[in-house]
């Protein structure tokens, strides 16, 4: 049997290190005061807001660079009436966004953004509370209560974990508990961002067609984004950039295209998320909300 011959005891540096790491990951900031001040626990908040008349979106970010695109997609919707806009942000994606420079401002900005009522940072708004049988279920509660769920960006390790039934996190979770009933109409909208490598790997086209043809998924495009196909009377779909997105479809998952470009590592190709503008007028049609309330210019 092998044995170790220096025990990790011996480095304590690098346990001091390792300690702090996953304190900060158990500290990192839940969601943030409800609208209206409420002390509810997360779930219970959710749960009462039910009802409220308003359309629901549940945003969500993974970790991918393109996490840093949230805010603007968020901002979009600053002024469109009776919205309600809750966040999910695992915590690679917070780590995106903790004011490093302009477009990287810190997670505590979005509770700031009109209609955006609740952020959740990890799993700590899920598993802190103290539970007690007949309370609410944060994960659960978000999923009745969401009209729409964007995941934008989708990273190679969450479209894995999806593509797998993994439910490791309050984000998996409430994936994983969504409602598949194509009859119901709620849609869970991806939109995936990797290395070229990563898209171009055989496992992600295997993870993807359970996505697409497994659960009757096909790509998310708005109709604004359609325009006439020479010939044959029917429709190519284009993204901002020109980049073909393939059509509407029947399932509960939607996917929007990654695109070709400069990569953050250095990489040029397919794989970038597709541009954040894009994922703001696939919500706008998923909600059906008035185009002239929209705002895409970007801050």
């Amino acid at each position: 049997m092998y044995h170790s011959a220096t025990p990790l005891w011996a480095f304590p540096r690098l346990v001091g290190i390792a300690v702090s790491f996953l304190q900060s990951m158990a500290t990192i900031p839940a969601s943030g005061p409800t609208a209206d001040g409420s002390t509810l626990s997360p779930a219970a908040a959710v749960a009462s807001a039910l009802a409220d008349g308003k359309k629901h979106l549940l945003l969500a970010a993974s970790g991918s660079v393109a996490a840093i695109k949230l805010p603007l997609i968020a901002a979009a919707f600053a002024r469109v009436p009776n919205l309600s806009i809750r966040i999910i942000l695992t915590p690679h994606a917070a780590r995106f966004l903790a004011g490093q420079a302009a477009e990287q401002p810190p997670v505590a900005s979005l509770h700031a953004l009109p209609n955006v009522d609740a952020v959740y940072v990890g799993d700590a708004d899920e598993w802190d509370p103290p539970w007690t049988r007949g309370a609410p279920i944060l994960h659960i509660e978000l999923r009745r209560w969401a009209d729409v769920l964007v995941v934008a960006p989708l990273s190679a390790n969450l479209l894995a974990k999806i593509a797998n039934g993994l439910c490791d996190s309050l984000l998996t979770c409430v994936i994983r508990a969504w409602q598949t009933d194509p009859a119901a109409g709620k849609r869970i909208l991806v939109a995936p961002s990797m290395n070229t490598c990563m898209w171009n790997h055989p496992l992600t086209a295997r993870q993807l067609a359970t996505l697409r043809n497994a659960w009757g998924a096909e790509a998310a495009v708005p109709a604004a984004l359609a325009v006439p196909a020479e010939g044959d009377g029917s429709s190519v779909l284009e993204g901002s950039d020109g980049s073909s997105l393939a059509g509407h479809g029947t399932g509960w998952y939607e996917i929007l295209l990654p695109q070709s470009k400069s990569l953050a590592c250095g990489d040029i190709g397919l794989g970038a998320m597709c541009d954040w503008k894009d994922v703001v007028l696939a919500i706008q049609e998923r909600l059906a909300l008035p185009p002239d309330t929209i705002s895409v210019e970007a801050n």
